[in-house]
């Protein structure tokens, strides 16, 4: 079947070129060469390469393929026709590329993040959920699923997105997930999110998580969260996570388990004997989080890797 060719024969424009380095006049349009797909690709990955971006060809094939509203694997089939691109696609691809060469993250130029079997919608004022955090989820849903109440509950605190309380809504449909947010940004998103997926066995609220889930104590039996977790003193090394991240999702203090502390005493009232804590955390921190969560007397601290093999998860019994 012959893939239909989105650039059709129309006038052309040249595709700007940011870095002088990179100005071959056939990919880039520039000596009445019609510019074709798999060159408007390739510049633009070049161009985002040229900026610092860790993953330019994924970036710019994202992007494209977010204004021609087709899939990555569509994208590369019509990238193979090269068809001459019309000057409305160039004019619609190009300040996309100019904010991602600026370092505005992805997610924020596309609006959506992809988590799990969920697309979540996100934007400036929340956290952006990363693929790391889909291990940690692991351990927050197999929990659940081992939970031999037939209603199940599961908090979420410091949602964000809701990335985590809706993966364990839609993924153990027999629980009940509460998720918490406290930044009113972050909380708009989440609300859009959880209005979007429609999960019957979700609930989401705004609040301080010392003081919103009270009336849940001695009911949970699961607890998870992602707190922020950032030393106070450290600098980010992305400009994504370090210009455009909420500071209220990142720092979490001057050792940067003030969040974790908090949630480690809380959870103590919160989380049924036998229920289960889990926390993210940076890859230097689980022995440090084991130590206090011993200290709150919590059971059978155990770090666990993510798929990078860098510690990730400390999980923890009631």
């Amino acid at each position: 079947m012959r893939v239909a060719d989105p650039c059709p024969h129309l006038p052309r424009k040249r595709f700007l070129i940011s870095d002088p380095h990179h100005t071959d006049p056939v990919e880039a349009g520039l000596d009445g060469h019609p510019l074709g797909l798999a060159e408007l690709l390739r510049v633009s990955a070049r161009r985002l390469a040229a900026a610092g971006v860790p993953d330019p060809q994924v970036d710019a094939e994202l992007l494209i393929a977010s204004v021609l509203d087709v899939s990555r694997g569509r994208l590369h089939a019509l990238a193979i026709l090269n068809g001459p691109c019309p000057d409305q696609l160039i004019d619609r691809v190009e300040p996309l590329i100019v904010r991602r060469e600026n370092r505005e993250p992805l997610q924020h130029i596309t609006g959506t993040a992809p988590f799990r079997g969920l697309t979540l919608r996100v934007g400036p004022g929340v956290f952006i959920p990363r693929p790391e955090t889909e291990s940690v989820v692991q351990f927050a849903i197999d929990a659940l699923r081992s939970v031999p109440t037939a209603r199940p509950l599961g908090v979420d605190l410091g949602t964000g997105s809701g990335a985590i309380a809706l993966a364990m809504a839609t993924e153990v449909p027999t629980a009940h997930i509460v998720a918490v947010e406290k930044s009113p940004e972050a909380h708009r998103w989440a609300s859009a999110n959880f209005a979007a997926v429609a999960a019957t066995n979700a609930e989401l609220i705004r609040g301080d998580l010392a003081t919103a889930v009270g009336h849940l104590a001695g009911q949970v039996n699961v607890l998870v969260s992602n707190p922020p977790y950032i030393p106070a003193a450290a600098i980010p090394r992305d400009l994504e996570v370090r210009l455009y991240d909420p500071e209220m999702a990142l720092y979490g203090g001057v050792d940067g388990l003030d969040v974790v502390r908090e949630i480690s005493r809380l959870g103590r009232t919160l989380v049924v004997p036998g229920g289960v804590l889990v926390l993210e955390h940076a890859e230097m921190q689980g022995a440090a989080i084991r130590e206090l969560l011993r200290a709150d007397g919590w059971r059978s601290p155990e770090t666990h890797h993510d798929l990078t093999a860098r510690d990730r998860t400390t999980t923890a019994t009631r």
